[in-house]
């Protein structure tokens, strides 16, 4: 693996080592000194032409705690914002002697065009409404930790999925470690295309989480309502879209007891989950943060110091 772009780039054993990896990374967490050598001298850069909080500082976190070098530089501070080209720019990264790049961009498929430009190793930290593979990784090591194997597990994906470059990786991730995905919208939160995704649709929310539409629901992960990408009206009001589609204390209590609830965050509470969701004894959305370190420094780990043991 020289890079990782999409979820797609991941085969069945691929994946499954990647988890493996961040299995014995997890253990670092728990130490009073969280540092292992292998990254010691290597230098890996954050850039991020967009916003964010949980992903660049758990990057940033893994890389360190790996014993890497770590900068970060985002779009209002770098050249890009002085009118360089997002290929400059990056060339000019790299030529300082970088040994890998952590990449996200509001525009899908940015970081595979510069995969292309540079010969470092490159991680898709998310791209557009395209994909946001880490992203997935983690959420999968979550699920494992909860459900066990993958195969002919049922996880439903529930939200706006046409803003979303999160359920695209999912239902390609979990797809590959065996497990059948349901996504879940209203008509106009539906990207076209869906038909030729290895999954399942509904509109019927209430329908999926009884178990009545697709059969017994083993996981639900709910989607954030992407404000900022909305440029029409994709529902009428938020409150219709909280009772037609929002995970409600009542579609919590319809649930097993044992299926996990995740979210990517950040949360709209009160629309798109309820507080009773996020806050309650279902919910792994503080896990799913704490793997997110863990994978990351997996995925550092087998880019840069190849697929030996971890010695943790």
């Amino acid at each position: 693996m020289k890079s990782l772009l999409s979820a797609a780039d991941l085969d069945r054993a691929e994946a499954l080592a990647i988890l493996d990896t961040a299995e014995r990374m997890h253990a670092v967490q728990t130490r009073e000194v969280k540092k292992l050598p292998p990254l010691r001298g290597r230098t890996v850069v954050n850039l991020f032409f967009e916003d964010s909080t949980r992903t660049r500082s758990s990057f940033e976190i893994a890389g360190k705690w790996l014993s890497a070098d770590v900068i970060n530089v985002s779009a209002k501070g770098s050249s890009v914002s002085k009118g360089e080209s997002l290929r400059d720019t990056v060339l000019t990264v790299e030529a300082m002697g970088v040994d890998a790049l952590v990449v996200r961009h509001n525009a899908s498929g940015a970081v595979a065009r510069i995969a292309q430009w540079v010969s470092c190793p490159v991680v898709n930290a998310g791209d557009g409404t395209h994909e946001h593979p880490t992203q997935a990784l983690l959420d999968a090591y979550t699920l494992r930790g909860r459900l066990g194997e993958f195969a002919d597990r049922h996880v439903a994906i529930v939200g706006d999925i046409t803003h979303s470059r999160v359920a695209r990786s999912n239902v390609l991730l979990l797809r590959t470690l065996g497990a059948r995905v349901t996504i879940v919208a209203p008509p106009t939160l539906m990207p076209s295309g869906v038909s030729s995704w290895p999954c399942e649709t509904s509109w019927d929310l209430d329908a999926v989480l009884s178990g009545k539409a697709h059969g017994d629901v083993d996981a639900v992960m709910m989607l954030r309502v992407q404000r900022e990408r909305m440029s029409g009206g994709y529902f009428p009001t938020e409150r219709e879209y909280a009772i037609g589609y929002g995970l409600s204390p009542e579609r919590v209590d319809v649930l097993g007891e044992q299926v996990p609830i995740l979210h990517p965050g950040p949360m709209n509470r009160g629309l798109e989950i309820s507080s009773a969701a996020a806050d309650g004894v279902r919910s792994v959305v503080l896990g799913q943060v704490q793997a997110g370190v863990s994978v990351r420094m997996a995925v550092l780990y087998r880019l840069l110091a190849g697929a030996e043991e971890v010695g943790v």
